[in-house]
């Protein structure tokens, strides 16, 4: 049985009892008649041989009330995005998709370069920004939502739960983040429950109830690839190119709108999806790459909110970060034995000190260049300098689908 628990500056929206997926579809269709969605889907082709995409492609099928969905696909040839395109077929919605490697699609990279604009590197988050900016192009869809396609476990009664907080003209939501349990045999989700969590009780042991500290420990699930947004958001935030994507949103969230029109949702019961190596021994690999990211888009924030870093508070806050990872362990070990969890508490001590290591390299980084930022320019900047950005965005992707 869910809490009903509200503790924090968020608002947090469970599943109570057993919520009628019919009747949140219902009324998504009446709110789409005013407040009209689209679905942003950030794949890699590789995720179509998988054994994710079929599933969600099936869920997607029956949902009623999107207005478009923009899949931007990834490590692909031409052939591959012709496969993907064929597999998106079975769904009525309207399929838009973008080939990033494409030769139009290359182009308008090469556009926004000679306009001295840094996109980044290949990666979840710039795919998800150029989505963004291609639904602001069409400007059909007042909401656009968010998920990954390695969900396992996917329903569509995850995208409806997603949608509905901030599709609901009763709500004044503008930002939704999707929470889960990510427990199989085993308690998993090892860099939210190992890192972000004694890492944001460590800072704030150290630099004090900083707000942004305050807004990151509401969460309860702050690494989730699943939100949903107002279409204004995604033009005014900067996004992180990198690993930091999910923590970096939240930081943009965060400094442009009340922690009051943010709210988190139950969107399953459980979640599983593709698990990344540790690569304990490999920082640019696996988790421990995502750690470095994560921890250096905390730090950006916190030094563009007025904390000064050193390196004595650097070292302060490793030794401080190890006893509260040491203490989360002996919580999570018993909360495994009541349920009947295996438990290993070796690994669970290994990852915790690869990512001890791995804020060490962070911290390093963040003094070595802390105004290095892998933040893209927002759209409306972007579309002040390239005035027909949009169109020729919209041209590139129509071409591509014909």
């Amino acid at each position: 049985m869910s809490d009903f628990h509200q503790g924090g500056i968020v608002t947090t929206l469970h599943q109570l009892g057993k919520p009628s997926l019919e009747r949140l579809e219902t009324e998504l269709c009446q709110f789409a008649k005013t407040r009209p969605m689209a679905l942003v889907l950030p794949a890699l082709f590789s995720e179509f041989e998988g054994p994710a995409m079929p599933g969600i492609v099936r869920e997607l099928a029956k949902v009623k009330y999107l207005n478009e969905i923009v899949l931007v696909l990834d490590k692909a040839s031409l052939q591959d995005f012709a496969r993907a395109r064929a597999f998106m077929a079975p769904i009525a919605t309207e399929v838009k998709i973008i080939h990033n490697d494409g030769k139009r699609i290359s182009e308008i990279y090469e556009t926004f370069a000679r306009h001295g604009f840094h996109v980044g590197e290949r990666g979840k988050g710039r795919s998800v920004w150029l989505a963004y900016g291609y639904v602001l192009a069409r400007a059909r869809s007042q909401v656009i939502a968010l998920h990954d396609c390695d969900i396992v476990t996917y329903s569509r009664e995850l995208l409806a739960r997603l949608c509905y907080p901030i599709a609901s003209p009763t709500l004044d939501f503008v930002f939704c983040k999707g929470y889960y349990s990510r427990v199989s045999s085993k308690l998993n989700g090892r860099v939210t429950r190992l890192l972000v969590t004694p890492l944001v009780q460590a800072l704030q042991q150290l630099v004090g109830a900083q707000g942004f500290l305050v807004f990151l420990s509401n969460f309860r699930y702050p690494l989730a690839g699943e939100f949903c947004m107002v279409a204004e958001l995604a033009r005014v935030n900067r996004i992180p190119w990198d690993w930091g994507l999910e923590v970096g949103s939240l930081a943009e969230v965060y400094r442009n709108y009340s922690p009051r029109r943010v709210c988190q949702v139950d969107i399953a019961a459980n979640y599983d999806h593709k698990h990344q190596v540790l690569s304990a021994e490999d920082a640019s690999q696996g988790l421990m790459r995502m750690t470095v990211d994560i921890c250096k888009s905390i730090f950006r924030t916190l030094a563009s909110e007025g904390v000064v870093f050193s390196d004595g508070l650097f070292r302060s806050l490793l030794v401080a970060y190890l006893r509260r990872a040491e203490d989360t362990i002996m919580k999570f070990e018993a909360d495994a034995a009541i349920n009947g969890l295996q438990f290993d508490r070796h690994e669970e001590a290994m990852a915790v000190e690869s990512f001890t290591r791995a804020i060490g390299l962070a911290c390093q980084a963040f003094m070595d260049a802390p105004m290095a930022t892998p933040l893209i320019p927002n759209w409306n900047r972007v579309s002040t300098a390239i005035p027909d950005i949009f169109e020729m965005l919209q041209l590139a992707v129509s071409a591509d689908n014909k």
